[in-house]
């Protein structure tokens, strides 16, 4: 009984993880379709600065050559239950897949750090709001 537990908090993490990914990435869509469509929410300083300091987590990670705190928390769990493949649910499977990829560690510190001024220069095409 003990396992599932495990398992459940394992796939709970990656869902959290995917919903970061899903704000950091999203985030920076709904600002350039926000300012095309006239959405006054997307200028909201708040929402700006977290949507930064999120892309920016990760980009200082990525140069630092550091894991996700998330996804090292998830492997401990999933360990601690027995599974350390990521086959065991519908959850985990279909989440890795959409998360994870094989590529040199070089290419993602280039993508996120492309990623990362991207969302800066998007406070000096679309600026955020008081």
């Amino acid at each position: 009984m003990e396992q599932w537990l495990y398992l459940v908090a394992a796939d709970t993490i990656l869902v959290v993880h995917f919903l970061f990914v899903a704000f950091v990435v999203g985030g920076l869509v709904l600002v350039f379709i926000g300012h095309w469509r006239g959405w006054r929410w997307i200028y909201s300083l708040r929402f700006r600065v977290l949507h930064l300091v999120a892309i920016g987590y990760v980009v200082l990670q990525s140069w630092l050559g550091a894991i996700c705190p998330l996804t090292l928390w998830e492997m401990q769990l999933r360990g601690l239950a027995g599974d350390m493949t990521y086959e065991g649910s519908f959850v985990a499977y279909w989440l890795h897949r959409l998360l994870f990829f094989e590529a040199p560690a070089m290419v993602f510190v280039v993508a996120y750090s492309a990623f990362g001024a991207l969302v800066v220069a998007s406070w000096y095409w679309i600026r955020p709001r008081r």
